[in-house]
């Protein structure tokens, strides 16, 4: 049986085609920006976490995320450096924290415990995402989730 012309794309003859660049306009930062912005966010939060300060290292770290295509090294080193938080946080401190951000900061926190969950490993803590999760959404209720579930630019 020749199967040949399943290998087509179809989506190439087609105008109306729906393309990712379609749904979301896209970052106006160069990815080289997006990368030293990710760079830059990284040592910055360090600093705040070594002076104690937990809040201002969340803010910092969820304030202009990288979306977008060419920008997987700077989504990837966010997204470590938003686990180095996650990790050194006191589950008494996860609710007050949560409280502090503004509601598209929430919605970035939960895009990151996705993304997160999606990549476990050994720098990836299920536990600690869950707890995050947990308190996230009795902060944010059930219409973060949604709003994240629904967004198509991806962190």
């Amino acid at each position: 049986m020749n199967t040949h012309f399943r290998r087509i794309n179809i989506d190439q003859y087609d105008e109306d085609v729906l393309l990712p660049s379609g749904l979301y306009d896209p970052d106006p930062r160069s990815p080289a920006q997006v990368q030293a912005d990710a760079q830059q966010k990284s040592s910055s939060v360090r600093g705040s976490l070594s002076r104690g300060n937990v809040a201002g290292a969340l803010v910092t770290v969820l304030d202009r995320p990288a979306y977008g295509e060419g920008v997987n090294e700077a989504k990837a080193q966010t997204l470590s450096t938003l686990l180095l938080i996650l990790n050194s946080t006191k589950t008494s401190d996860i609710p007050t924290l949560v409280r502090a951000l503004s509601e598209e900061q929430q919605d970035t926190l939960m895009k990151y415990l996705y993304k997160g969950m999606a990549s476990l490993g050994e720098e990836v803590n299920g536990s600690v995402l869950l707890g995050w999760h947990e308190r996230l959404t009795e902060v944010a209720g059930v219409g973060c989730i949604v709003r994240v579930m629904t967004d198509r630019r991806t962190v």
